[in-house]
């Protein structure tokens, strides 16, 4: 089984943030219902005022107020589907898992378009909560091994986050330059485990419940 993370993997961008901008390039109402609370969020985020998850969860809550979701997801990929990396579509396998931090309403869509699993945070759209915790880093990992999932031959990833799942693969590749390009995973010195420490550490690995 090959498993692949998405955003910035096997697709250039991260499909939650560009989806956002779609669905405000198509429901201007968003810039006042939406947008000024975000900012606010990312503010207090960067002066260390509220935690990562939580303006996470917060910026999520957008997906609540599209009252045409299943349209527009849909338009969404009609549109972005020819984005995804041409290494990925080279190499497909229906056992394939995708495992992604982005919500499953957004990845769900397009992972039965690729005709492959998927695995991704569980968002509520109608109460605009996290069911779970974010499918970010070490989570990731956790998922796999509680799940009893066979030997991972090949991972790929466009972050060190994901180094837990990295280490569960029997060969792991670090993809860059939005999706494009893919290298094998870099030696774990000293330099890249601080690197990977301080993006676990530091990410959305927490639990909801803090």
């Amino acid at each position: 089984m090959n498993v692949y993370d998405f955003d910035g993997t096997i697709f250039p961008k991260d499909c939650s943030i560009d989806f956002c901008f779609w669905c405000i390039k198509r429901h201007p109402k968003l810039l006042f219902t939406f947008a000024p609370k975000t900012v606010k969020n990312i503010i207090l985020r960067k002066l260390g005022k509220i935690p990562e998850y939580l303006m996470q969860r917060e910026f999520f809550g957008y997906l609540s107020l599209i009252d045409d979701f299943d349209e527009q997801i849909e338009r969404y990929w009609d549109k972005n589907e020819k984005k995804i990396a041409s290494w990925y579509l080279a190499q497909k396998k229906p056992d394939d898992l995708i495992i992604s931090a982005s919500p499953d309403c957004i990845i769900g869509p397009i992972a039965k378009r690729l005709g492959v699993n998927f695995i991704a945070t569980e968002f509520n759209r109608k109460y605009g909560v996290f069911l779970h915790n974010l499918m970010y880093a070490k989570e990731k990992a956790q998922y796999i091994i509680d799940q009893g999932f066979p030997m991972i031959e090949n991972f790929y990833s466009d972050s060190l986050s994901d180094t837990p799942i990295a280490l569960c693969a029997e060969k792991a590749y670090l993809v860059s330059n939005k999706a494009s390009t893919v290298s094998d995973w870099p030696d774990l010195d000293d330099e890249t485990l601080n690197k990977v420490h301080e993006k676990v550490d530091t990410g959305w690995s927490v639990h909801l419940k803090e």
